[in-house]
């Protein structure tokens, strides 16, 4: 987002979901997405899924460090 200067708020409003969603998937605090939540993501951030997903394995914890290295 940073490389698009756009702001959490912006892409929220051109997805269509709420800011706080957003956030909640910026940080990862979310267990599921909609194919189409994510479709709406990579088609204004001009991406492909993996440029913004990480894949994590349940036993996994999270680092701290890392949180809010996605979109």
């Amino acid at each position: 987002m940073a490389d698009r200067k756009m702001s959490l708020n912006d892409l929220a409003d051109k997805v269509g979901i709420t800011n706080v969603n957003m956030s909640r998937i910026k940080t990862g605090k979310i267990k599921a997405i909609r194919f189409s939540t994510l479709n709406a993501i990579c088609k204004v951030l001009e991406c492909e899924p993996g440029d913004i997903l990480k894949y994590l394995d349940d036993d996994d914890d999270l680092d701290p460090s890392e949180e809010g290295e996605g979109i």
